[in-house]
């Protein structure tokens, strides 16, 4: 039978319409027929040749009103209001054409044959269609995957509506705490209490749970999805309200739950005033403007209506990527902004330099850097060059050309680094501190945060990718912690934190509750609907999830997680704060940190040195010369340098942390020594210490190296 059905609905248009005239004139006869038969309650009118006289014009009259109406332009499985309206009119239409007809011919057929003849050609003519929409669907649902809705409110509503004119799922009931929806019927389906979930699942045979909530806070999808957890079931969700309003997405367009439903973190209303403080009006440079950080950074500042905006990336595919985007932007809604694409290296200062004469720049946003710690490891003398003295470059710029204000995007793992990535960081911070307290004309002033979801190298889209293909995620170490934020809230703090900068400021994003990966990478895993089980646990491992530990043979439905043990420079935990000395600004989200720095005067041979060891790309000196600054760096595994591992027996030079950085405790402890017996000298700058000269780091380095 289905076979058939699939036939009919299978054939061109011209076809069923032809094959439903063809049914409807068989209808209209049999409905007469049958009106006759009710109303007489006998078969002698059969015989009565006069009786079906009307039939002849009562049939194409009939049927040219089902066409004037429209109705064979309906879709026999999508029919709805309108199409029995047609149905309706179609069939007063034809018992008006037979009454006509037979008062006019004096037709031996009872007055109140007509009025039968309607009921009967609106319930067969319409009931076959019926009939066949409802097996039609029937036969749609065997092969549909069966879910369950959360959210029985207008979003549910029209969920239901969309997924039924699908082919991919059939709703089977919803599910909302509201205790007043529970037990009523909404779009024909129940609505039940959460805690009848499993019971559904099971007797419903449910293999997917859709949130239809848009309107809902983070903190409360996360409770919700918290809740779904242990059922082990695929859970996705209609898009944000605001990313249906702003046109990102279509309403029903199902998508993975995202990670910020997973943090359940909400973000704060931003302020207008330290939003547009230094970019309305302004001529606004962003330095790596391609990258994840700097692309967003883009289109929230072209939406405070800058004079112009300068977009600056050393990659040509990036800058071309967020040139698109910006223009798109632009033209969608209809804004005044100049958009300069300058294609550049944040090392050379000349070009920099230029660029700010040019546009007359009055803000930067410099977010050029290279992030990725485990290739910094194995490149640090370009990720020196790029970070430190990129940086440097584009702040002798800014101070040169008159910038008003200078924001350095630095980070976390700037905090006690144990990498060359953080190091440089740091030493980035020290530059910007340094130039802060030399001149008054430039507010120099760094925001410093951890992981923003979603950026190049990101844990997230690495899991999604190989869940995707059943496995297994792969994680450094139980027990590493990281702190999360959306990219487009780290923006948008970012540019608040400017406006509140009087000069050297070290302003630190509050980052929420810091996330433990694997724990991250276990809840992936059951909103994809499968299970986990660990292929290995390293021994050093302080926790770990209640699952076995032993090595496995993978099953169908469950993904394997694997730690493969922390990368050169990786560190279990990341900070945000050296000290304790946090303090509150007026944005609830955004503090303001005391760090100690240098003065110009002695953080400059500093640099002198460093760069020369990174032009000579000697990996062993560049350790030795971050050690000896003021970052607080600890390396905690050997040099990866390809380079520098080649010629390493050249230079006579173990690859021991302990043996490549020999100066580090000699060094560390004259260090402290001497910082104990100096008073610390009071800088300009409030709430920050000037770290007295250290000149003698570099020269008892000097010494241990010859």
């Amino acid at each position: 039978m289905m076979f058939v059905i699939e036939a009919l609905f299978g054939l061109t248009r011209r076809r069923k319409q032809l094959i439903q005239l063809i049914v409807d004139t068989f209808l209209i006869v049999a409905s007469f027929f049958l009106a006759m038969l009710l109303r007489l309650d006998s078969l002698e009118f059969l015989t009565d040749k006069s009786v079906w006289l009307a039939l002849p014009v009562m049939i194409p009259v009939s049927l040219f009103i089902f066409i004037r109406l429209g109705f064979y332009r309906s879709i026999v499985r999508f029919m709805g209001m309108k199409a029995l309206q047609a149905l309706l009119a179609g069939a007063f239409g034809s018992a008006l054409t037979l009454y006509v007809v037979s008062m006019a011919l004096n037709l031996p057929v009872p007055r109140s044959v007509p009025f039968i003849y309607t009921m009967l050609a609106f319930i067969t003519i319409g009931g076959i269609r019926l009939a066949l929409r409802l097996m039609y669907q029937r036969g749609q649902q065997l092969q549909k995957t069966r879910v369950l809705i959360y959210g029985a409110g207008a979003a549910g509503r029209q969920l239901v509506v969309s997924l039924r004119h699908g082919r991919d799922y059939e709703p089977v009931g919803f599910v909302d705490y509201a205790p007043l929806l529970q037990g009523t019927h909404v779009q024909g389906l129940r609505v039940y209490s959460p805690e009848s979930t499993p019971t559904l699942i099971e007797n419903f045979g449910v293999e997917k749970f859709l949130l239809a909530i848009p309107e809902a806070t983070r903190a409360r999808r996360q409770e919700i999805i918290e809740s779904i957890e242990p059922l082990s079931i695929p859970v996705q969700t209609i898009p944000d309200m605001a990313d249906i309003i702003s046109g990102k997405a279509k309403f029903n367009e199902l998508r993975d739950v995202r990670v910020e439903d997973l943090l359940g973190r909400d973000p704060v209303p931003p302020d207008p005033k330290l939003m547009g403080a230094n970019i309305t009006h302004k001529s606004v440079m962003v330095t790596g403007a391609g990258g994840s950080i700097g692309s967003e950074l883009c289109r929230q500042i072209v939406r405070l209506h800058p004079e112009r905006l300068i977009i600056v990336d050393s990659s040509e595919y990036s800058l071309y990527q967020i040139d698109q985007d910006l223009a798109q932007i632009i033209n969608k809604e209809n804004l005044n902004v100049e958009v300069k694409p300058a294609l550049a290296s944040v090392r050379n200062g000349d070009v920099i330099s230029r660029l700010m004469r040019t546009f007359e720049t009055d803000t930067i946003y410099h977010a050029a850097a290279y992030k990725h710690v485990p290739l910094v490891e194995f490149n640090p003398a370009e990720g020196v060059l790029n970070n430190v003295f990129g940086t440097m470059e584009v702040a002798k710029a800014a101070i040169k050309e008159g910038v008003e204000s200078f924001v350095l995007v630095s980070t976390d793992k700037a905090v006690r680094p144990t990498n060359v990535m953080g190091a440089s960081k740091r030493m980035a911070e020290l530059i910007c501190q340094a130039c802060a307290d030399e001149q008054t004309n430039t507010r120099f002033s760094m925001v410093r945060f951890g992981n923003v979801l979603g950026s190049s190298g990101s844990v997230v889209p690495l899991f999604r990718k190989q869940i995707e293909k059943g496995g297994p995620i792969t994680v450094t170490h139980p027990d590493i912690t990281r702190y999360f934020m959306t990219i487009p809230e780290a923006a948008q703090l970012v540019i608040q934190a400017s406006g509140m900068a009087t000069g050297g400021d070290v302003f630190v994003l509050d980052m929420g509750k810091p996330v433990k990966i694997v724990e991250l990478a276990i809840r992936m895993v059951k909103l994809s609907g499968l299970n986990f089980r660990f292929m290995s646990v390293p021994s050093d491992a302080k926790t770990v999830p209640a699952q076995e530990s032993e090595k496995i043979v993978e099953k169908k439905g469950e993904i394997s997680i694997r730690f493969t043990g922390l990368r050169p420079g990786e560190k279990l935990y990341e900070e945000l704060l050296a000290t304790d000395s946090a303090e509150k600004t007026r944005h609830p989200r955004i503090m303001t940190a005391s760090e100690d720095f240098l003065p110009w005067s002695v953080l400059e041979p500093m640099l002198s040195e460093l760069e020369v060891a990174c032009k000579t790309q000697d990996a062993a000196r560049i350790r030795e010369l971050l050690i000896a600054a003021p970052t607080a760096y600890q390396p905690q595994s050997d040099i990866v340098d390809h380079f520098w591992m080649s010629t390493a027996t050249q230079h006579s030079i173990s690859k021991s942390p302990m043996n490549t950085a020999v100066a580090s405790g000699d060094v560390s402890e004259r260090y402290e020594k001497n910082n104990e017996s100096q008073s610390m000298k009071s800088s300009s700058l409030e709430n920050s210490r000037v770290i007295p000269e250290v000149s003698f780091v570099i020269d008892s380095v000097h010494s241990k190296q010859n």
